[in-house]
């Protein structure tokens, strides 16, 4: 069963009639342990119920996608707050804000860079994480700020 099949089955019960029968593949199906490839598909499906296209979900008027995808979001950080991983919550939170800025600013390629950037920290343990790869990002294209 793939991770985003999971996260769909462990959402609020009052989105079960939403779920996709087989949502395919969960990008973070690769992640070795596999507490983090759920909090990071939760988050990132969540992340899509806002600014994208959700994979496992489909048929929701657009406050209910906004909802769902806190819900989401809510439902991957309390995974590692129980676990008592304060520098994930940290990573998470960062990237949430992150890919909230960089969206609202017309700026999604800032988004797609804090999701790599996060996944290779939480994931595998490499790199600075979300917050230095769009700062990394931003000093490379002249701006100065987030």
């Amino acid at each position: 069963m793939s991770v985003l099949r999971r996260v769909a089955e462990a959402a609020d019960p009052a989105l079960a009639p939403h779920v996709h029968p087989d949502p395919g593949p969960g990008r973070f199906d690769a992640v070795a342990d596999p507490d983090r490839a759920f909090v990071l598909e939760a988050v990132h499906e969540g992340y899509l119920m806002h600014y994208g296209e959700p994979r496992a979900f489909g048929g929701m008027d657009g406050d209910l996608r906004l909802l769902a995808g806190d819900t989401l979001y809510a439902l991957g950080l309390a995974r590692l707050a129980d676990a008592g991983d304060v520098a994930a919550v940290a990573e998470l939170s960062d990237l949430i804000s992150l890919c909230a800025w960089a969206q609202a600013d017309g700026r999604p390629d800032l988004a797609d860079a804090a999701w790599e950037a996060a996944a290779a920290k939480l994931g595998a343990g490499e790199g600075g994480g979300a917050r230095a790869a769009v700062a990394q990002r931003l000093a490379a294209s002249g701006a100065n700020s987030m």
